[in-house]
C-alpha cells in the first residue's frame, strides 16, 4: 500500500501526457485567499523555498505539486540527499536549486497565461523527491481574489472562483482550507468555497495559519477543537513565516523548530498538540490521501479497465500500423498501472 501515491502520480501524469480526463483521480486541493498564507503552508511541507512571491496574484496556474519521499542511507553525502525536483514538461531536466523550479514556473506560468495577471486552467506538474517530505499529491490554486487590483482582469473574482469551483466541486477532491487566524473564521473565504461543494464538511481539513499572530489573550483553541465550525477531517493549526524571515533567507528548517517551541511551550495549545504544527500537517495529509485512494480503488480500476478496452478497441479499428504509436503505450501503461 505504500506505493498507492506514487501509483496515482503516475496515472496522473499518463493521463496528462495523453490529454486524457475523464476519469477523477484521489487529489488533495489547496484552496485560501491571496493573503491567507497558503504558500507559506505548501514551503513548510516542503522545507524548501520554491514558489514564485508578489503582489496580487502569484499563483496563476494550476500547480499539481507531488512529493515523494525517499530514503536517506547512512553513506548519504548532503548532495546525495538534497531535494530533486522534475517538470513533467521538462521530463530530462533535473532541478536541486529551489530557485530556478521557483524561476521556471514564472517561466511556464507565463508562456500559457502571459506576463499580466490573468490566470489559465492548464496545471503545471512539478515532482519534488526528497528524504524530508512525506508522499503527497497536492494542487495548488491561484488564491482566491474578490477585487481586481493594479494589472488584474475587471472579472478576476469570477475566475477564481470559476477554477476554484472546478477543481473542488470533484468528490474525489479532498480539500484544504487555508484561513489566517487573525480573520473571524466566519468570513473566511476557503471555508465559504468549501461549504458550498462539501456541505457536511465530510471532505474538507481546515488549516488554521499565521496562529502566532492572533491578538493577546485570545486562542484558536476551539476552533482547532471544532467547537466553533465542525468537520469530520479536523482542523491543524500552523505558523507561518514571517515577511522578515523569507526576505532574510531564513532557513525553513529553522523556523519549523520554531514552530514546535511555540506549540510545546504555549499554555493553551501544548494540550492539543495533535491539531498543531506542520509535521502533524504532513502526518495528516499523507494518511488521509492514502485513505481516499484506498477507498476509491474499486471505482478507479473499473474506469481503468473500461478505458483501456476503449482504446483497445479504437486501436484496433485503425489497423496494426497503430500498434506501436501514442495510443498503444498509453494502453499498456494504463494496464500495468492497474495492478495497484
Amino acid at each position: 500500500m505504500d506505493k498507492l501515491i506514487p501509483t496515482v502520480n503516475k496515472l496522473q501524469d499518463v493521463f496528462n501526457t495523453v490529454g486524457q480526463d475523464q476519469i477523477d483521480l484521489p487529489q488533495i486541493v489547496v484552496v485560501g485567499s491571496q493573503s491567507s498564507g497558503k504558500s507559506s503552508v505548501l514551503e513548510n511541507l516542503v522545507g524548501r523555498d520554491f514558489l514564485p512571491r508578489g503582489s496580487g496574484i502569484v499563483t496563476r496556474r494550476p500547480l499539481v505539486l507531488q512529493l515523494v519521499n525517499v530514503s536517506r542511507s547512512d553513506n548519504d553525502s548532503d548532495a546525495d540527499t538534497e531535494a530533486r525536483a522534475q517538470f513533467l514538461h521538462l521530463p530530462n531536466q533535473v532541478f536541486t536549486d529551489m530557485s530556478e523550479v521557483r524561476r521556471e514556473i514564472e517561466r511556464e506560468t507565463e508562456r500559457l497565461a502571459g506576463s499580466n495577471k490573468g490566470i489559465v486552467k492548464t496545471p503545471i506538474h512539478l515532482r519534488i523527491s526528497s528524504p524530508d517530505v512525506l508522499s503527497l499529491t497536492l494542487v495548488d490554486l491561484p488564491g482566491i481574489t474578490k477585487i481586481p487590483v493594479g494589472d488584474q482582469p475587471s472579472d478576476i473574482e469570477t475566475q477564481t472562483r470559476n477554477l476554484v469551483y472546478e477543481y473542488i466541486s470533484k468528490p474525489n477532491s479532498i480539500i484544504v482550507a487555508i484561513s489566517p487566524a487573525n480573520v473571524d473564521i466566519v468570513n473566511s473565504e476557503s471555508l465559504k468555497f468549501a461549504r458550498e461543494v462539501d456541505p457536511k464538511g465530510t471532505r474538507t481539513i481546515g488549516v488554521i495559519t499565521k496562529i502566532d499572530l492572533m491578538d493577546r489573550g485570545t486562542n484558536s483553541l476551539d476552533i482547532l477543537t471544532g467547537r466553533v465550525y465542525p468537520l469530520r477531517l479536523g482542523f491543524v493549526g500552523v505558523i507561518n513565516r514571517s515577511q522578515e524571515d523569507t526576505l532574510a533567507s531564513k532557513p525553513i528548517a529553522e523556523s519549523l523548530r520554531g514552530e514546535a517551541e511555540f506549540f510545546s511551550g504555549h499554555a493553551v495549545y501544548r494540550t492539543v498538540q495533535q491539531h498543531c504544527g506542520t509535521a502533524t500537517l504532513a502526518r495528516v495529509l499523507n494518511q488521509l490521501l492514502l485513505q481516499h485512494i484506498r477507498d476509491h480503488l474499486p471505482s478507479i480500476k473499473t474506469k481503468i479497465n473500461a478505458l483501456i478496452s476503449q482504446t483497445e478497441h479504437e486501436l484496433a479499428s485503425y489497423g496494426t500500423a497503430a500498434g506501436d504509436g501514442g495510443m498503444a503505450k498509453s494502453s499498456r501503461l494504463l494496464k500495468m498501472l492497474t495492478v495497484f
